[in-house]
């Protein structure tokens, strides 16, 4: 794993830098209406991108802070220097730092090849690379073999913008009334990294960017899983979403998704009567 093992002393640092910045507390500002942003976030890109650069000079970088450094080169470094930054701020301690790595061969689609996601509260360091696996710690992971969607563990996470005008609390609606629960941890590298180690069965979100989901996407796969879109179609960095799963309950999440686009399957919301009668049922 050379290239994912000369990312991973970079990661350490900066999740060591960020979490001293969480104990000690920092100000937080906003980036557009609701997007908070930290000088954690800040600090911790320019040290990544300082690290990256002098450990691989002739790669790119496209960091979440704004860094766009030789961007249209053959590799390309997919930087979230915080991700989880709401969770940060308010001192909820789930938050980690991703890396990801894509190859861009001259008239080719771009390929993941080596991803590191590294949780500086829990000591927990994620990677991977293309064909040799998914580790934790030094310990080979692999996603869960839960076969039912009844039978699963999802999780999932909601924009920090124009909430309003996102669709996915219907699906959390109904993926809860049809799983053994949903978790919303807030953020998405440690989603796709739970959904690859077996702590969750699967993962959707809305919207993300490349940042998110680079590093994630292959642990996921190298992992044993498998990560789409909605409709099954292949993931791409620019899809603006993302299914990933065990692999085992990934078809049965892809026909829902269809029937609930097409409206079909959907439970109606109860009325605070009916839920008090629903309860009072199930007590007797």
């Amino acid at each position: 794993m050379a290239i994912a093992a000369r990312a991973v002393p970079i990661a350490l640092e900066a999740g060591a830098l960020i979490r001293d910045y969480f104990e000690r507390g920092v100000a937080t500002e906003y980036k557009g209406d609701v997007d908070l942003v930290t000088e954690a976030d800040r600090a911790s890109e320019k040290l990544i991108t300082e690290r990256l650069t002098a450990a691989f000079p002739d790669h790119g970088i496209y960091g979440e802070e704004g860094v766009r450094q030789r961007i249209d080169s053959e590799y390309r470094w997919y930087v979230d220097p915080l991700d989880g930054t709401t969770n940060f701020a308010h001192g909820f301690p789930v938050f980690c730092v991703s890396l990801g790595l894509e190859h861009r061969a001259a008239g080719k689609d771009g390929e993941f090849i080596a991803g590191v996601i590294y949780d500086p509260t829990r000591d927990e360091l994620f990677m991977t690379q293309k064909g040799l696996g998914a580790w934790l710690n030094g310990r080979r992971i692999h996603a869960s073999k839960t076969k039912r969607l009844a039978e699963a563990l999802l999780a999932t996470g909601f924009p920090s913008r124009k909430r309003h005008a996102s669709p996915n609390i219907h699906f959390y609606q109904e993926f809860t009334l049809r799983s053994h629960g949903v978790r919303r941890a807030g953020s998405a590298a440690l989603d796709l990294a739970y959904t690859a180690c077996g702590r969750v069965d699967g993962f959707w979100e809305f919207h993300l960017n490349p940042w998110d989901t680079a590093a994630g996407a292959l642990l996921v796969m190298e992992a044993g899983g498998a990560i789409t879109r909605f409709d099954g179609a292949p993931f791409r960095l620019d899809s603006s979403e993302v299914l990933a799963t065990n692999g085992l309950i990934q078809q049965e999440l892809v026909g829902l998704f269809r029937d609930m686009f097409a409206g079909r399957e959907l439970h109606p919301i109860p009325s605070p009567a009916e839920f008090a009668a629903q309860r009072a049922a199930q007590q007797r």
